[in-house]
């Protein structure tokens, strides 16, 4: 289709400019956000094709900004008379302001993904087809399996961002997932095993056998091992958190408080500590929004600014922030990159893009080794923050006991809980293998969901609360 959406207007160019020119002459910042979508889902589950879905979307949404003020309207019909509508509503909040209307963002020439659109190829009767080969395979390896659930998910966007200085930008992304899940039993007791992976690229690279082969054996593995599993012990003790996924832990208890909003609110629990020691010696957290074909990658942001490499936290001192636009001028910072929505009718605030930890200089078995008795990490499931106050509760899906430097027993049931800050301040060895997730990472925030990376090397944590379920 032709991703110039403001032919979708059943007026030309010129009368949408004035209506946006209108709208934002008080104003501080503000733009057009033009999007259209497409998305598909197929599931298959327990031997046969139990859902599918495609949805096409599209719409505008018409934000002013006016010092902490923000008028939005939105419309999924694309027509001069809804623009208008909504120019009324979205201007109310310049009333009595004489804004002076923000530069616009820097221009890029950067592509971090391509602009093809991954619905369609492959076709529904090979998805079919490989949701199909998947289950059987799962069921003719292992007899313990009792259930095989597998879909794949695929969605293009198109963004066109038009501001009132004449600044325009267009963005195409690509997003395609693969998810496997298995349940194993024995007897009365059944575990449950996962793996997904995804990014912003079609789906080549993920439906070749030694991929999703590879994606079904680690299923199937963290299903086995969660069916030996012992009843976790409750207790203060040191763990060890894996590379890779555990990091949605730092995402959710440090990510969050470091977005721009929450410290110009100072309801962070890092508000003010900008120069100031928050973790220990040895720990670096960046937001990354540039590596190509991530999940949480993003050319630019939905205000038009190019993504960046931000660093949050350097050596365990907090020297940034993740910016949108309005809240960095009110906060006399520079925007990041980080201005994120789901999608036109959402107003965009401070979102994280692929936030993970760098590399350390310890090795995974200097770190597991030097444990006496604790916990090895490897995986988690849901779990639970307050940005304010920066408490966690996480549950783990795949645990270990560690006794003398050795990785004994698979646990279940094991709940890490704490506060972020201070566990920042318990990392006590970090890992030279950081990597990032699978491409799974979906985060929520102000009732908007955007796609994320999480990432993170072995980390060992002195004196964690663990919470479990053996008497």
């Amino acid at each position: 289709m032709n991703t110039d959406l403001l032919t979708l207007f059943d007026a030309d160019e010129a009368s949408v400019r004035a209506v946006l020119e209108e709208t934002l002459a008080k104003a501080d910042d503000g733009e057009l956000y033009l999007e259209h979508s497409q998305a598909e889902t197929l599931t298959f589950d327990n031997g046969r094709l139990k859902g599918g879905s495609f949805n096409t979307d599209q719409g505008f949404g018409l934000r002013a900004v006016a010092g902490e003020a923000v008028g939005y309207a939105h419309s999924g019909e694309m027509s001069i008379s809804a623009l208008k509508r909504a120019s009324e509503a979205a201007s109310a909040v310049t009333r009595g302001h004489s804004g002076s209307y923000a530069a616009a963002p820097q221009g890029t020439n950067r592509h971090l993904y391509s602009a093809d659109n991954p619905i369609g190829s492959p076709t529904f009767e090979e998805k079919v087809a490989l949701l199909t080969e998947i289950d059987a395979y799962l069921r003719d390896k292992e007899p313990k399996v009792r259930q095989v659930t597998a879909s794949v998910a695929a969605s293009w966007q198109v963004v066109n961002i038009l501001r009132a200085d004449g600044h325009r930008v267009t963005d195409i992304r690509p997003m395609t997932r693969i998810n496997i899940s298995v349940v194993a039993g024995e007897g009365d007791r059944q575990e449950t095993g996962s793996y997904g992976i995804g990014g912003r690229r079609n789906f080549g690279a993920f439906l070749t056998t030694d991929s999703w082969q590879y994606g079904a054996d680690e299923a199937l593995r963290q299903a086995l091992v969660n069916l030996e599993a012992i009843e976790a012990p409750a207790g203060t003790m040191d763990i060890v958190l894996a590379s890779g996924w555990p990091g949605v832990m730092l995402h959710e208890a440090v990510g969050h408080g470091l977005e721009g909003d929450f410290n110009r609110k100072k309801t962070s629990a890092f508000a003010g500590l900008l120069g100031e020691q928050v973790a220990a010696k040895g720990v670096t957290v960046v937001d990354d929004g540039t590596i190509d074909s991530r999940r949480g990658s993003i050319t630019v942001d939905d205000e038009g600014t190019p993504s960046a490499y931000n660093v949050l936290i350097e050596d365990g001192k907090l020297v940034g922030y993740m910016q949108d636009r309005q809240n960095a001028r009110l906060m006399g910072m520079k925007p990041t990159g980080n201005g994120r929505r789901q999608g036109y009718a959402h107003t965009p605030m401070p979102r994280m893009t692929n936030t993970y930890m760098l590399s350390g200089d310890k090795t995974p078995d200097e770190i597991i080794g030097s444990v006496k008795k604790g916990l090895y990490a490897v995986s988690f499931g849901g779990g639970q923050v307050d940005i304010t106050s920066g408490k966690f509760v996480f549950g783990c899906t795949e645990a270990y006991l560690i006794e003398d430097g050795i990785i004994g027993a698979p646990v279940k049931g094991a709940m890490l809980i704490g506060n972020g800050p201070d566990a920042m301040r318990r990392v006590t060895m970090v890992g030279n293998d950081s990597k990032l997730d699978t491409g799974i990472g979906n985060c929520g925030k102000g009732g908007q969901w955007v796609p994320v990376g999480v990432g993170q090397p072995h980390l060992r944590m002195d004196q964690i609360t663990v919470g479990g379920t053996k008497a």
